[in-house]
């Protein structure tokens, strides 16, 4: 055991003195290019500060995905080529065709929700009495994991059975007012709606945040003028706030959509992906740890990257427009 403390300790000991040292090394090339040309200390610049970067972008991020691309093509072990053979089986097994109808279902529901509930709460409470309680409230559940939420809900959501006495919030209301306890998370398809709300209640807050700062941005000029025209409250809505915020609405959808087709912690929590509520990234799991089938899973994986990079591609482009802009 002494023996073990002393190991580690040693370990971490050189692990400091490594690190200390690539420090100390990263100085002294600074220090010796700024004695250099302009071009010579550019270059030895964006070498020390950016190389180390790449170099764990390349390690964390592009390495793992080429070894996932590559093992989506290979059989269970990754030991014989299989080709497409793993793809075809996502997208014709029952199972993979309920993911896919369920991930869709999320990515069109979720975004739109979360964007609409963010975007007239940011126009009710903006400029108001209470306005930064009134956001602090909406946006306060951004600070609870997916998995701390998914608990939460499934409290919330909780059924004993008609004859037993219900726990959960909006059973023991529904009793309590004289109805029937409902299974919401075991009946489906409504179940997967259940679980889509979690997702809506944590990202309205996000979508509010951006979009208030948007209507906070839009000119005073537009909007008096708007007024002195005769507009009301539905034209000013339509016809200046939306057409003015219209880059922060696409990046705000578009970050929503990502987020949501990565979902996994949710239905993980509070319905163990069972009942019809699997999506996509439990399905990858589900054959990659459950079942032992690398192949498969990472063919799952591929799919749900193929999937984000349109969203990712196209939020950057309206981020950049954005900027541009201003």
């Amino acid at each position: 055991m002494g023996f073990l403390l002393y190991s580690k300790n040693g370990q971490l000991a050189l692990a400091v003195l490594a690190f200390a040292a690539v420090v100390g090394l990263l100085l002294l090339v600074a220090r010796l290019a700024d004695r250099g040309s302009q071009r010579g200390r550019t270059g030895v610049m964006v070498a020390v500060f950016g190389g180390p970067a790449l170099l764990l972008l390349a390690v964390g991020l592009v390495y793992p995905a080429l070894r996932t691309m590559w093992m989506s093509v290979m059989d269970g072990n990754s030991t014989s080529f299989v080709g497409w053979s793993n793809y075809a089986q996502v997208l014709t097994d029952p199972a993979g065709a309920v993911s896919l109808r369920n991930t869709l279902l999320w990515v069109v529901l979720t975004p739109l929700l979360a964007t609409g509930m963010g975007l007239v709460y940011a126009i009710l409470v903006d400029r108001s009495r209470f306005e930064a309680v009134a956001k602090s409230l909406l946006f306060l559940p951004r600070a609870i994991s997916f998995v701390g939420a998914g608990i939460i809900w499934r409290f919330v959501y909780d059924y004993k059975g008609a004859a037993q006495q219900q726990t959960g919030l909006l059973n023991a209301t529904i009793v309590a007012l004289g109805g029937q306890p409902q299974r919401f998370l075991q009946d489906a398809p409504l179940n997967t709606l259940f679980l889509i709300v979690v997702l809506v209640w944590l990202e309205s807050g996000f979508a509010m945040v951006v979009l208030s700062a948007a209507i906070k941005a839009v000119p005073a000029e537009i909007v008096e003028a708007a007024r002195l025209d005769g507009a009301n409250a539905w034209q000013m809505f339509w016809r200046v706030t939306v057409p003015s915020i219209r880059a922060s609405l696409v990046v705000v959808l578009t970050t929503i959509s990502i987020a949501t087709l990565k979902i996994f912690d949710i239905t993980r929590t509070m319905t163990g992906a069972k009942f019809d509520t699997q999506v996509l990234a439990n399905q990858m799991y589900d054959w990659s740890f459950v079942f032992g089938d690398n192949g498969i899973g990472s063919a799952t994986a591929v799919i749900i990257f193929v999937l984000v990079i349109p969203l990712v591609i196209y939020n950057v482009r309206q981020m950049a427009a954005g900027k541009a802009v201003r």
